[in-house]
C-alpha cells in the first residue's frame, strides 16, 4: 500500500457506461474513496460493492464518493452494476495500470488485493487499507472514512 501523505497516482479508465475517469477529473467533486477488488460477482467482492450501495446517502452527507477498480471489461461492470443496483462508477482496469501504480497487484502479478485508499482533493492519501478477506476491516475503515469525510481536505 502507498504510504498516508504521498501523493496519489493519477489515471485515466473508463468505468462501465464507457465514461472517462482521470483521478484530477474524480477529485473535482470532492474528496475519494477510491476500492480496489479482485473482481465483479465473487460473493466478497459483492458484498463489499453493495455495503458502499448501502451507505451511498451516509457518503454523500459527509462529502465523499466512491470509485471502484477492478480488472474486469466495462461491460462486465455494467452488468455488476445493473444486476446489484450500485450507484458509483467501476473503473475497468484490464492492463492494471491503477492496481500497480497504487501498489495492489497481487503475488506474482496474479490477481488484485483488496484494498482502499482515501484521497483528499488535493491528491494526497489521508488514508487507506488494506483488507483483502477481511471485509470486515475494510468496512470498518468506510465508516471512519465518513466520520471523517467533512474534514477531508
Amino acid at each position: 500500500m502507498l504510504k498516508n501523505g504521498t501523493q496519489a497516482p493519477e489515471f485515466s479508465l473508463v468505468d462501465q457506461d464507457g465514461k472517462s475517469h482521470t483521478l484530477k477529473s474524480l477529485l473535482k467533486g470532492g474528496p475519494l474513496i477510491l476500492y480496489f477488488y479482485p473482481a465483479d460477482f465473487t460473493p466478497g467482492c459483492t458484498k463489499e460493492a453493495c455495503s458502499f450501495r448501502d451507505l451511498q446517502s451516509d457518503l454523500l452527507k459527509a462529502k465523499l464518493r466512491v470509485v471502484g477498480v477492478s480488472p474486469q471489461s466495462a461491460e462486465s461492470h455494467q452488468r455488476f452494476a445493473a444486476k446489484h443496483g450500485l450507484n458509483f462508477p467501476l473503473l475497468a482496469d484490464p492492463e492494471k495500470q491503477a492496481v500497480k501504480a497504487y501498489d495492489l497487484d497481487g503475488p506474482l502479478g496474479l490477481g488484485v488485493r483488496r484494498g482502499t485508499y482515501l484521497i483528499g482533493t488535493d491528491g494526497k492519501i489521508l488514508d487507506s487499507v488494506l483488507a483483502d478477506l477481511r471485509i470486515g476491516a475494510h468496512e470498518a475503515f468506510v465508516k471512519r472514512a465518513i466520520a471523517a469525510g467533512a474534514q477531508a481536505k
